[in-house]
């Protein structure tokens, strides 16, 4: 049968007909691993975020005292020209395909959160959203130096 309206019991069906919990340790069970879904899902939205703030201004470009020909004398500043740095090119092309992988993932744990949430139970609803909490005040809160958001965060777990 599915629910409407919230409901508060210890049996629920979770995304597919084979995780149905009937026992109070089942049902524990699966309130943890939805908690801890939701918050690997705030720590790999903080390495996205990570990820594309290291795209921005990664071209290095030579200091306006050197010359381009003392650049080109010094065999390991040759790579340190703007344009001619083939390594650079490779690493932002790497990010922006890890990236849009973490993009890929974090949408898909995003839509299986909101469908478990659909399932209507409390704890469920309860749990993931302490997950996300729990996991945006961890990985995101910016507490240990890092970025706490790019422009604006979105509370949606599925954004």
């Amino acid at each position: 049968m599915m629910h409407m309206t919230f409901y508060w019991s210890k049996e629920v069906t979770l995304l597919v007909d084979g995780w149905h919990t009937r026992s109070w340790l089942s049902y524990s069970l699966s309130l943890l691993a939805c908690f801890l879904a939701s918050a690997i899902y705030q720590l790999l939205e903080r390495y996205r975020i990570c990820l594309k703030l290291g795209l921005g201004d990664s071209v290095s470009s030579s200091s306006s005292s050197e010359t381009a020909d003392q650049v080109l004398s010094t065999p390991f500043l040759r790579n340190k020209i703007v344009g001619f740095n083939f390594n650079d090119r490779v690493r932002r092309k790497c990010r922006r395909v890890a990236e849009g992988g973490l993009f890929g993932v974090n949408s898909a744990i995003g839509y299986l959160l909101m469908l478990a949430v659909m399932s209507f139970n409390g704890g469920v609803f309860i749990s993931i959203i302490c997950g996300l909490t729990v996991g945006y005040l961890v990985f995101r809160s910016g507490g240990d130096g890092q970025p706490s958001s790019v422009a604006v965060d979105n509370p949606c777990a599925c954004a």
